[in-house]
C-alpha cells in the first residue's frame, strides 16, 4: 500500500567549517525526492557524515540550509514520526536487551512498547530481543540501528554505512527492505562505499569530493554511455530485448555468449520487465567496475 508522500531533503548552499581552518563540506546543494532510494557517495572525508549530521540537527552548519519538508529538523513537530536516522551501529546501552533499548526510544516519542516487537520482527532479531546488546555482532547491531530508525514508521530515512558489518544474506535483505520502503513512498538516503551494492540497489546517486558536489541524478544517467551495464541471461532472450527496448531510453545488446547487456535500467527494472513479459531469467547482474569506473572519474581517485 502507497502511503502519503514521504517528505523531500534539501540541502542548499551548506558549508560547515570546523575550528576556521578545516571545511567539511562546501556550498552543497542537492535535493533527494520521495519514493526514490538516493546513494550518497563520497571518499573517505568527503563530507558525507557531516552532511547527514547537518540534516538532522546535530552538526550547526556554518552557512546553508539543511531541511527536511521545508524546515531545519529541530522545527518539526513530530521529528520520530518523520524521519528515522541510524548514523552509527554504537550508540546502545551495552547493559540492555535490544527490546528494552526499543522500549526506551518508543517511550520517549510516546509511542507503545508493541512497536519494540514489531520493528525487531521487521529486521529479523526476535530471537534475540533479550539478548543484550554488548553480545551483538556488528551486524546485528547494524539491524538494531535500523530498527530504531522504523521505530516512528517515519516518512524518511537516512542512514549512513547500513551494509558495514552485514552478510551476503544481511545485505541481500536490506536492499530489499530499503526497495520496498521507496515504493511505498518513504524517501530514503543512504550512504554507503560498497559500490557494487549501490547500483543494485539505488534510484538516484549524490557524489561529493573535497565537501564539494560533482554529480547528483539519476543512476541510469551516471555515464554518457547509458549508464551502469546490467548483464541479464533468458532463454526466452529473443522476446526480451524488444520487452526492454520498449522502456523508453534503453540499449540491449545480445552479446556473443548469449547474454543480454542492458544500459539505461537498473537490475530492478529490468527483473520487472522480464516478469511482465513473461521471460525466465537466469541471470540478473550487474558489471561489478562499473560504477567504480565512473566514481573514480569523478572523484579524482585511482584504482
Amino acid at each position: 500500500m502507497l502511503r502519503e508522500s514521504g517528505p523531500v531533503l534539501q540541502v542548499e548552499s551548506l558549508t560547515k567549517r570546523f575550528r576556521r581552518s578545516v571545511t567539511a563540506v562546501q556550498d552543497l546543494t542537492f535535493t533527494v525526492e520521495p519514493g526514490r532510494v538516493t546513494g550518497f557517495l563520497g571518499p573517505n572525508g568527503s563530507g558525507k557524515t557531516t552532511t547527514l549530521r547537518c540534516l538532522l540537527g546535530l552538526v550547526r552548519p556554518t552557512s546553508g540550509r539543511a531541511l527536511i519538508d521545508g524546515v531545519p529538523y529541530a522545527s518539526l513537530p513530530a521529528p520520530v514520526l518523520t524521519v528515522g536516522a541510524a548514523l552509527e551501529a554504537s550508540g546502545f546501552h551495552p547493559g540492555r536487551s535490544a527490546r528494552n533499548h526499543l522500549r526506551v526510544v518508543a517511550a520517549a516519542a510516546g509511542l507503545p512498547d508493541a512497536r519494540a516487537d514489531e520493528v525487531l520482527e521487521v529486521v529479523g532479531l526476535t530471537d534475540a530481543a533479550r539478548r543484550r546488546v554488548v553480545e551483538f555482532s556488528l551486524g546485528m547491531r547494524q539491524r538494531l540501528a535500523l530498527a530504531t530508525a522504523l521505530l516512528g514508521d517515519p516518512g524518511a530515512l537516512i542512514l549512513d554505512e547500513p551494509a558495514n558489518g552485514l552478510d551476503p544474506e544481511g545485505i541481500a535483505w536490506l536492499r530489499t527492505h530499503l526497495r520496498e520502503r521507496a515504493a511505498r513512498g518513504v524517501t530514503v538516503l543512504v550512504s554507503s562505499h560498497v559500490l557494487s551494492e549501490v547500483q543494485q540497489t539505488v534510484d538516484d546517486v549524490i557524489i561529493v569530493s573535497r565537501g564539494e558536489l560533482v554529480h547528483a541524478g539519476p543512476l541510469s544517467g551516471l555515464s554518457p554511455g547509458g549508464g551502469v551495464r546490467v548483464v541479464v541471461r533468458s532463454p526466452d532472450a529473443q522476446r526480451l530485448v524488444p520487452a526492454l527496448l520498449s522502456a523508453g531510453t534503453v540499449s540491449a545488446t545480445t552479446r556473443d555468449d548469449g547474454a543480454v547487456v542492458v544500459t539505461g535500467l537498473t537490475s530492478a527494472e529490468v527483473g520487472h520487465h522480464a516478469f511482465v513479459a513473461g521471460c525466465e531469467v537466469h541471470e540478473l547482474s550487474v558489471e561489478p567496475d562499473a560504477l567504480e569506473r565512473v566514481f573514480l572519474d569523478l572523484t579524482g581517485g585511482t584504482t
